[in-house]
């Protein structure tokens, strides 16, 4: 991949300070990008840039380091709300960060299911939010990185938090499908993406090996590239295009979702 068709671009990546997010973030800067780190902490965030500069070289001038915890819709407000007013042109938004659904049932304080809040309803908000960054020039995408075990999940759409009957995989899927479906949602041009099993702290979900996170970087790398032409909505199983789940490309459901996504976050339409 050329350094020329990335060395212009400004990246978000979320979840960027370990596995595929900070493999991501090292491939960008390798590239050329300005890559904007978000860490659940500005610590967080700031050590990633450090190690950054220190194992692979990368200029620090095109580093930023932002924290935002995800469990906290406030501070995914904030976060966008400084990523628009230090970089109110941005070009890609790496849809990342992520949490293995806990054993036990767990409620954030804003009283959404955890990794229905952090893994979909924290990036719908931020998506919605650095929509005008966005979309200041022709070309700004979304890429999520999202699971091939959205295939297993479906939308509890009356229990979304799963209080009734919760099973720890049945809710992590549910996450991975409603970021699927967001994909296909009109107001930014957005894929999916499927990085293969990678042996970050989601192998367990999956399996007892993976490919390394380096690997699974790759495949969201190239779909950051403009020179990589995408189908809002499309999904991506590593470098295949692939159709996702029925669900994931219904206009009803789409539309259903970003409903109860805004009535979550406490977003008016």
């Amino acid at each position: 991949m050329p350094t020329s068709r990335l060395s212009s671009r400004t990246v978000l990546v979320t979840g960027a300070t370990s596995g595929i997010g900070y493999e991501t973030a090292r491939q960008l800067t390798e590239r050329g990008a300005t890559v904007l780190l978000h860490g659940r902490t500005a610590e967080d965030a700031r050590a990633a840039a450090d190690r950054l500069v220190a194992e692979a070289g990368v200029d620090a001038d095109r580093l930023c380091a932002y924290g935002a915890d995800f469990a906290r819709l406030d501070e995914v407000e904030s976060l966008a709300h400084k990523v628009v007013v230090d970089h109110p042109h941005l070009d890609v938004l790496v849809n990342n960060a992520g949490t293995a659904a806990p054993e036990r049932h767990t409620v954030t304080a804003d009283g959404n299911e955890i990794a229905f809040q952090v893994n979909f309803l924290a990036h719908y908000l931020l998506t919605c939010l650095l929509e005008p960054a966005l979309t200041s020039d022709p070309g700004g995408r979304v890429v999520n990185v999202s699971s091939s075990l959205h295939r297993t999940g479906s939308i509890s759409w009356a229990d979304p938090n799963r209080a009734r009957r919760y099973s720890r995989l049945a809710a992590y899927a549910q996450s991975q499908l409603a970021l699927t479906v967001f994909a296909a949602d009109p107001r930014v041009t957005a894929v999916s993406v499927h990085p293969g099993v990678c042996d970050t702290a989601m192998l367990p979900l999956y399996s007892h090996e993976g490919a390394t996170p380096a690997e699974g970087a790759t495949h969201v790398v190239r779909l950051c590239d403009p020179a990589v032409e995408i189908v809002n909505g499309a999904y991506y199983d590593r470098t295949e295009r692939v159709d996702p789940a029925p669900a994931a490309t219904e206009e009803r459901t789409i539309r259903r979702l970003n409903k109860l996504a805004d009535l979550l976050v406490g977003r008016t339409a």
